[in-house]
């Protein structure tokens, strides 16, 4: 067995290249731990993903966690998660001090200019992917029309479209239980870590407001944890509840500036739910404070998602076997068709209708992505380089 300190290096460099989402960095782990390194067996890890796919938070960090779990113990789980956030949450906080000190001026706010569009495509092509593996009947078509009509027209909260979804999965068709051995419950180590992350999570909280006192420290504890625990469907999903109180309630940051940092989560190494990390950043902008807010957004962000899978991952297999619980995720699946398609409709409007006027310059890079995307489905990272590059460009011809 290799010990966890000739590890930590591998899931270093899994945090520092992991760029592409959770396809991508999926595929990193399997190529790292199973194929090269053979560290366990395929099945195995295809459970991980698994027990990742079931809980709410991003799946490739849970993932990243499982792996080390079943590795080296609660020690191997806490420092392979840590090692894939770690590098992107340095290199997100940067990045947004950039954003919010020079995200208008010159070269930058050409680069914001030219991925805008590129992002738009990128989430497009997130709901038709979704929509392709979820929406197979009419039922599930019907779940994720409400749920776009209760964000888009109704304006009801993201917690309670996801309760509604669930409760909806029972009007789908029965998804049939996975073939796997059985396994005896054990809760005494659950409850532990149940209690000490519940424990860590309210004393970071009470230290932080005895210290610094409530604002705007309350408001970043209380959307990143609420939005930690109803994080289906991965970070699109969450979004636009992320931007809707980031933006709407609480006002830190504009749609625009939320776009940018969606665009940004996307073209460095980890989750694509770091985009909190730059919401949280700017939640701080006025006070000072923006990298410790940053920081308690990434911490109140991946705290919870800590403690799921680690707290989860024995139990997993037995959850499976629930109906409830695959007919829930099963009605929570579509209705994420639904939210994501609401979030292209909202940073659509951000970026090609700034100020109420059509910004046709973005209208056209949008549609040439679009047919580029179509014609050579290329990857994440190519999309964002050129619209960099397409944004450098035009700034140095005088177009924008």
């Amino acid at each position: 067995m290799t010990s966890l300190r000739a590890l930590l290096p591998v899931y270093l460099k899994i945090g520092l290249l992991s760029f592409g989402g959770p396809a991508g960095q999926i595929a990193l782990m399997q190529q790292e731990i199973v194929a090269q390194r053979q560290l366990m067996e395929d099945a195995t890890f295809q459970r991980g993903l698994n027990v990742a796919m079931l809980l709410p938070g991003p799946e490739a960090q849970q993932l990243a966690t499982w792996l080390g779990w079943r590795l080296h113990g609660l020690a191997g789980g806490l420092a392979a998660g840590l090692a894939f956030i770690l590098p992107g949450t340095a290199l997100m906080i940067a990045l947004a001090a950039l954003a919010a000190t020079r995200g208008d001026e010159g070269i930058v706010a050409a680069i914001f200019y030219g991925i805008q569009p590129a992002v738009l495509v990128i989430v497009g092509r997130a709901v038709i992917a979704l929509g392709q593996r979820a929406l197979n009947g009419v039922r599930p078509l019907l779940i994720a029309l409400l749920a776009f009509i209760a964000l888009t027209v109704l304006g009801l909260p993201f917690p309670l479209v996801v309760a509604g979804a669930a409760l909806a999965g029972f009007m789908l068709p029965s998804v049939p239980a996975p073939d796997l051995p059985p396994q005896p419950m054990r809760w005494g180590g659950t409850l532990k870590i149940i209690a000490g992350f519940t424990v860590l999570v309210l004393a970071v909280f009470l230290v932080v407001r005895w210290l610094f006192g409530p604002e705007p420290f309350d408001e970043v504890a209380e959307l990143f944890l609420s939005a930690a625990f109803v994080s289906f469907g991965g970070a699109y999903a969450l979004l636009p509840y992320v931007a809707d109180r980031a933006v709407e309630t609480y006002g830190w940051l504009s749609p625009e500036q939320m776009l940018n940092g969606l665009a940004i989560a996307e073209a460095t190494p980890g989750p694509l739910i770091l985009v909190n990390v730059y919401a949280g950043y700017f939640a701080g902008a006025g006070g000072g404070a923006s990298v410790a807010t940053a920081l308690l957004a990434c911490f109140y962000t991946f705290a919870p998602s800590f403690m799921l899978i680690l707290a989860a991952a024995p139990h997993v297999e037995a959850m499976q076997r629930q109906r409830w619980i695959r007919q829930a995720l099963a009605g929570v699946s579509a209705a994420v068709v639904g939210v994501v398609l609401n979030l292209a409709l909202y940073l659509g409007v951000a970026a090609l209708l700034p100020g109420g006027e059509i910004a046709w310059l973005k209208v056209g890079l949008l549609g040439l992505f679009a047919i580029w995307s179509w014609w050579r489905a290329p990857g994440v990272l190519p999309l964002i380089v050129t619209g960099m590059g397409t944004g450098i460009g035009l700034w140095g011809l005088g177009l924008i």
